[in-house]
């Protein structure tokens, strides 16, 4: 058209065919061939490796996991990001905000896993989503202070479902010891004072259910309060006659109770609810979520790109139709669902298979967060790519999982073509 000469205009091309070529064409050509050979490089292996593909449950499992991804995180995203979007639209700090959701953006892959490994630490003390999901957890079901105690030597109390059973009867006006051990003197409630000795009240049974335990060899006398032994505050003690409770009760600071006179010749039982076992929060890094917990990080990063270019579709949605439809009574619902969705679609749709293709590529998050025992539970292609090619050294499997993965790449990457070139038509 501007009559340059053609050999002028391959000479500009040539630096970036050149390194087009060199970074793109050879090592898909290199990928495509290498996945017909044999794990040694030598010899054809026909359509063996493309076989593993459905054959290894390890990249079947990773299959699967990739088809989770492709629904669900882009989705999320986009919705977040839309909700956002149309959100921030109205308020002042809007960009104060679009700020803050899109800085995740600015983190390496490798960064955010590293926060969410830490996020998603089994304990409550360092992972930050176990620390408030224990938190509201113990605000309506508290646990006990006492889940490791249990009799000591010559203690009168037996096993009994999870609790402990008196071998005895217990009477009235003849106070009853109940001496355990186990918990650390730390770990005892806020409310525990110094044990006492229950005092005889007629037709009552009293008692005692203290920590019989003094730190030094030798020290302390066993089945009695010692000065320096707390007692088991707010434990609860039940009267059982013939299976039934009869009488229940807690101790006080002191370890000191007292049951009616109901409680003559029953058993005392400490039911197995003062020794569960603290709520220690969900196991969001084990096999059953850990492929969830990880779509959670993307879409901590992502959902700030996908609001940042649907903000900018909702800039350009005319005005006019939206105050149209407010004052023939739409509600604000009706329009978001209505008018301003429908509007939004093409830019939703490029950001969604945009989202898409580089989903089907993750491979950071996976291989941080998830940890060794339930990587293979976390599995994806791209992490069953480095595995095949670099611990178990079968690179010919990796070759063809990298094939398979641009397959599915290609058709969704045309479709974002076509769609981005027909906006530029409009």
């Amino acid at each position: 058209m501007t009559g340059t000469r053609g050999t002028a205009a391959v000479l500009f091309l040539l630096p970036a065919l050149v390194l087009l070529g060199a970074l793109v064409v050879y090592p898909i050509g290199y990928s495509l061939v290498r996945s017909f050979t044999g794990d040694s490089g030598h010899g054809f292996a026909g359509l063996g490796n493309y076989r593993a593909l459905f054959e290894d449950d390890g990249i079947r499992t990773a299959l699967k996991n990739n088809v989770i991804w492709v629904v669900f995180a882009p989705t999320v995203s986009t919705a977040l990001g839309l909700v956002f979007a149309v959100l921030t639209e109205r308020v002042r700090w809007g960009t104060a905000f679009k700020l803050i959701v899109f800085m995740p953006m600015a983190i390496s892959m490798l960064a955010a896993g590293i926060i969410f490994r830490l996020v998603y630490d089994q304990d409550p003390d360092k992972g930050v989503a176990n620390a408030v999901w224990v938190g509201v957890h113990d605000t309506f079901a508290q646990a006990s202070a006492f889940p490791k105690a249990h009799p000591g030597r010559e203690s009168p109390l037996a096993p009994d479902r999870g609790g402990f059973l008196t071998k005895d009867a217990v009477h009235a006006g003849r106070p009853v010891a109940l001496p355990l051990v186990g918990v650390a003197p730390g770990q005892l409630p806020d409310g525990a004072r110094r044990a006492a000795a229950a005092r005889p009240e007629p037709g009552k049974v009293t008692g005692t259910a203290w920590q019989d335990f003094t730190r030094g060899k030798g020290v302390g006398r066993l089945g009695a309060p010692d000065p320096a032994e707390l007692g088991y505050a707010g434990i609860r003690i039940e009267a059982v006659k013939d299976g039934r409770v009869v009488a229940s009760t807690k101790a006080a600071g002191d370890g000191t109770f007292t049951l009616p006179a109901a409680a003559d010749g029953a058993r005392l039982r400490l039911p197995a609810g003062n020794f569960t076992e603290p709520y220690n929060g969900v196991d969001w890094l084990g096999p059953a979520l850990i492929t969830p917990a990880v779509i959670g990080s993307y879409v901590w990063m992502w959902a700030g790109f996908a609001m940042v270019l649907i903000a900018a579709g909702l800039a350009g949605v005319p005005r006019e139709l939206l105050e149209a439809a407010r004052v023939d009574g739409a509600t604000e619902w009706q329009v978001f669902r209505k008018i301003t969705v429908p509007l939004l679609a093409p830019v939703l749709a490029v950001v969604t298979v945009t989202l898409m293709i580089n989903v089907l590529k993750v491979f950071d998050l996976v291989y941080i967060i998830a940890p060794g025992s339930s990587q293979d539970d976390g599995n994806v292609l791209a992490l069953e790519l480095y595995r095949k090619g670099f611990a178990e050294g079968r690179p010919g499997v990796a070759s063809a999982i990298a094939v398979f993965l641009l397959l599915l790449v290609i058709p969704v990457m045309l479709f974002n073509m076509r769609r981005l070139r027909r906006e530029v038509r409009r």
